[in-house]
């Protein structure tokens, strides 16, 4: 499993797939999607580990980088480009638009029809001498329908559907083909992912059919919102996974309310331990609807799994954070006895 978010899924990370994963016995596969170079960094990379290993997401294999696999996916795209079911774009993307808009049809089937018109021999020729261009796939007529495991079946008119970019005219491949070659070269069965990709998985179905490749399961999970009904976002408060662990939130607290996040267990109870999480989870149980983010209620669960920590381990913790601060008697974090005792008096009362 993989969930193709997790680039910039802040809103998604330690839900639905390693809960998944651990239940059926299968296999969690990390991947860094970093097509998009501007927004790649070393920095990122290692906030995404860092946060995952925080929350106890322990993945099997990987952490696999999108753009080691750059080679496989120019072969994929030629391929589909020999086969003719992708063409070379030579026109010019803002004139498409303009003339689109006054006809009233998609950007990209003006671009096809000039592709048509200028025919395989002469684009060919200009490719050869190395004019810039993209590559286009080429979408079928008919209909696309997706069985997801969370909406159940969509259908998609492919007339609705652009003839999306395959490769840049730098060469470089777009997102799309990338998780596509991706997916089949690492044998991905299921694909866990947020609805605001649902809109990808019609292109992707028809990239894994023009290849002749077996399609994962799908299942597209609610978004998370903040307090305003608006997506998630950097104004809504902490920007990383790391901002709650500064804060006190227990990595088991987060787990649980994120899972709760989108997801029932069939009953009133909302503690949950991850091995509760494991045991308890279906696909079917997964709500469409989006969930708000409460930070309150993440603070009295946080509350709750902090009551079931062991005294003496949560006072160990916390004299290990302590340990060099301004104004603490270092003779006083060395007598476990006291610290365990202050712990036990106020934890019933923390949050």
């Amino acid at each position: 499993l993989t969930d193709q978010c997790i680039y910039a899924a802040r809103d998604r990370l330690g839900r639905t797939p390693v809960v998944l994963a651990r239940k059926e016995d299968a296999v969690l596969v990390l991947r860094i999607e970093d097509t998009d170079r501007e927004r790649s960094t070393a920095e990122h990379t290692q906030a995404i580990l860092d946060g995952l290993t925080w929350l106890g997401v322990d993945w099997d294999e990987g952490p696999f980088f999108q753009s080691e696999g750059r080679a496989r996916h120019v072969r994929d795209a030629l391929r589909l480009l020999e086969e003719g079911k992708a063409y070379r774009d030579f026109s010019d993307p803002e004139a498409n638009r303009d003339e689109a808009r006054e006809r009233g049809v998609h950007p990209s089937r003006v671009a096809r029809e000039k592709a048509d018109a200028l025919g395989l021999d002469e684009a060919e020729r200009r490719a050869a001498a190395g004019e810039p261009h993209a590559i286009r796939f080429r979408v079928p007529d008919g209909e696309t329908v997706v069985d997801d495991l969370i909406h159940g079946e969509v259908r998609f008119g492919n007339d609705d559907i652009d003839d999306l970019v395959i490769l840049r005219s730098d060469g470089t491949p777009v997102y799309n083909l990338a998780v596509v070659s991706d997916d089949a070269e690492m044998r991905i069965t299921h694909v866990i992912r947020g609805d605001d990709h649902l809109s990808n998985t019609p292109k992707q179905v028809l990239l894994y059919r023009a290849l002749g490749l077996r399609e994962p399961r799908f299942g597209h999970v609610p978004l998370i919102l903040g307090p305003d009904g608006k997506r998630l976002s950097k104004r809504h408060g902490a920007t990383a996974v790391g901002d709650y662990a500064k804060e006190g939130i227990l990595p088991a607290a987060m787990l649980n309310f994120l899972a709760l996040l989108g997801w029932s267990p069939g009953d009133d109870r909302e503690f949950m331990t991850r091995d509760d999480l494991v045991e308890l989870f279906s696909v079917e149980r997964i709500l469409k609807k989006s969930s708000v983010f409460d930070a309150e209620k993440l603070s009295w669960l946080n509350g709750k799994h902090l009551a079931a920590r062991p005294v003496d381990e949560l006072a160990g913790e916390i004299r290990r954070r302590l340990a060099g601060s301004e104004g603490i008697d270092p003779a006083f974090l060395e007598e476990p006895g006291s610290m365990a005792a202050i712990v036990a008096l106020l934890v019933p009362r923390s949050r």
